[in-house]
């Protein structure tokens, strides 16, 4: 037992810094995957069908495909297609991870935003007509605010499923979490007790990104607002 937690004590710090490596990957890859996400989201209802028709092959493809497959198409798919054409392009490992998560998250995250968007009743649109708004200032000030309250809890569920899936990348070599847990079992032999370490750390990151979440989300909330506005008015009352 206590040669277990020597072993888990020393390959801690490791870890831990393979963590910090995740955390930020996943950073990387959920900020560019919103920001496609958002652009097909509003593709998908677009009124133009070829658009519609392109954005829906999209997600059709990432989402209907296994992750590690697009990282090996990624990473190893990509350098060899341009051979072929005459070109020469070598892929960092943090890149193509970076590239490969962002693309299949943005296939999931359309479709939150497309969903959050349509769920806004019908009427809010005719009643920013009928203000003068334009489609566009509609969207930004009136529809968007309201579905991204909506989109919280399915982005929560998103982060958390991306966090877990950076560990797919450690088939390219590149050094996350788990990553490090393989090369630290591969220098020691000891692989149940890093493995149950690595587990639980990705636990633990997980737990700390769903709290995270569940405080946006009451934050958004205007019934929580609305709670702890009138006990902030009372705090200073009595106090003055």
């Amino acid at each position: 037992m206590e040669q277990s937690l020597g072993i888990i004590t020393g390959a801690l710090p490791a870890l831990l810094r393979g963590a910090l490596v995740t955390l930020e990957l996943t950073a990387f890859s959920v900020l560019l995957g919103l920001i496609g996400g958002v652009l097909l989201g509003l593709a998908r209802l677009s009124p133009l069908i070829m658009v519609r028709w392109a954005s829906r092959v999209y997600v059709d493809f990432f989402r209907g495909t296994p992750l590690l497959v697009q990282i090996f198409m990624i990473y190893f798919g990509l350098p060899a297609l341009a051979q072929n054409l005459g070109m020469q392009l070598t892929l960092n490992r943090l890149v193509a991870a970076v590239l490969a998560l962002s693309l299949n998250s943005a296939a999931y995250l359309a479709e939150i935003v497309r969903g959050g968007i349509q769920s806004i009743e019908i009427g809010q649109r005719e009643a920013s007509e009928c203000l003068g708004l334009s489609p566009i200032q509609t969207l930004r000030y009136v529809i968007f605010p309201q579905a991204f309250r909506r989109m919280i809890p399915p982005l929560g569920n998103e982060f958390i499923t991306l966090l877990k899936d950076t560990s797919l990348v450690a088939v390219i070599g590149f050094e996350e979490l788990f990553r490090r847990g393989q090369l630290i079992v591969a220098s020691n032999y000891r692989a149940f007790e890093i493995y149950i370490t690595v587990a639980l750390v990705y636990l633990v990151l997980n737990t700390l990104s769903s709290q995270v979440f569940i405080w946006l989300e009451r934050c958004m909330d205007p019934a929580y607002r609305s709670q702890k506005q009138p006990s902030a008015i009372a705090d200073s009352a009595s106090s003055t």
